[in-house]
């Protein structure tokens, strides 16, 4: 603990003062009542059954006046609070798999349920955003307090063909970080109206949202975390910080399938290392799966825990796996205890200063109680 004003301090010398002062007049009190002659009225006088009970008041009283000096010196404590900035990315797979019935009643309606959930149990003051991602990744919600908006957006959500995690990560990362070039090579988006996406898989796929593009065109040309040229007037990506350091800004990254389109998970999540942002990864679905037909063609979801394991670990995040609704709606609720913590130094004179005040009316309260007056 450390005080703003420290010479303040010095005015704590006043309670052994007071402590002094006090006995002074238990001795006092003790000599008169010597000149009593008989003793039964002595005791009588001095109330001889609650002579312990007699000094609780002025104990009582002395605290507070400790705790009031001590609030005038400005105590500071190092404190883990909810972050007053934080805004959070929700990255949801829509991809065909989550139609799967493994999961009652299917897992695109049981992963919306648990969102909403967990939107519901943040704090009013906290942004959220929504990614999807199947082929590609598109931004559904852009960071809001509104809980309306983000509920309506998940309402939305439309199974597509593809996962693409990376382009999940990378899209969430834009939203984050909104005046920065954060770009991987071949991968291409751009914030449009929800309702289309194309992209571009080795050139080979696109298809339905037409609002957000993305995709992985081809082979780098270089480094994967080498940034592009500023374009659109965005700053260039700041030096890279610890991974994990940014307390206000975090993504929650919830797929039932193995990445087969857009950025690669790995390096995204290292470009969100490298802006101290948080990844948690939620692997979602039955450990035998479930084959689906879709859009023509039928597929088994495999989760790819690995990588999943991998991004949470690069990021300083955590990953966590889920079987059925009810364990991710637990994997949500819990999020909300522990995701956006800051550490900082915080005055805390407030505490001292209420906790004298309830000190000083207890006090009262039993002189009252028990005497009948205050003394």
């Amino acid at each position: 603990m450390t005080f703003t004003w420290p010479g303040m301090l010095l005015l704590l010398l006043l309670v052994p003062a007071a402590v002094a002062a006090y006995l002074y007049m238990l001795r006092r009190k003790k000599a008169a009542a010597a000149r009593w002659a008989n003793l039964a009225m002595v005791r009588e006088a001095m109330g001889g059954k609650s002579s312990f009970r007699r000094h609780i008041p002025p104990l009582l009283m002395l605290a507070s006046l400790a705790l009031m000096l001590t609030a005038a010196a400005r105590p500071n404590a190092v404190l883990t609070l909810a972050s007053r900035r934080a805004t959070i990315m929700l990255a949801m797979d829509v991809s065909g798999s989550m139609q799967a019935k493994d999961v009652d009643p299917n897992r695109i309606t049981a992963a919306q349920a648990a969102a909403k959930t967990f939107i519901q149990g943040e704090p009013r003051n906290v942004r959220i955003g929504i990614v999807a991602f199947a082929g590609t990744a598109f931004l559904v919600q852009s960071p809001t307090t509104s809980r309306e908006d983000l509920n309506a957006a998940i309402d939305r959500f439309e199974l597509q063909r593809g996962t693409a995690v990376g382009s999940g990560i990378l899209v969430s990362l834009q939203s984050l970080f909104p005046d920065e070039n954060i770009d991987l090579p071949g991968f291409r988006s751009g914030f449009g109206a929800y309702g289309g996406y194309g992209s571009t898989y080795g050139g080979g796929y696109g298809g339905g949202y037409g609002g957000y593009g993305g995709g992985y065109g081809g082979p780098p040309d270089r480094s994967p975390l080498e940034s592009k040229q500023p374009q659109g007037g965005k700053k260039p990506p700041p030096a890279p910080v610890p991974p994990g350091s940014n307390a206000s800004d975090l993504i929650i990254v919830m797929t039932d399938g193995q990445t087969n389109a857009g950025a690669d998970p790995v390096d995204a999540a290292r470009m969100a290392a490298n802006h101290g942002v948080r990844v948690f990864t939620v692997g979602f679905g039955s450990t035998d799966g479930d084959v689906v037909g879709f859009g023509g063609r039928f597929m088994r979801a495999q989760l790819d825990e690995e990588a999943l394991k991998q991004i949470a670990d690069l990021t300083k995040g955590q990953y966590y796996r889920a079987t059925n609704s009810t364990e991710l709606k637990k994997i949500y609720q819990g999020l909300n205890t522990q995701l956006i913590k800051e550490t900082k130094e915080t005055e805390i004179t407030a505490l001292f200063s209420v906790a004298a005040a309830a000190l000083a009316l207890a006090a009262a309260g039993l002189s009252m109680l028990w005497f009948g007056r205050i003394a």
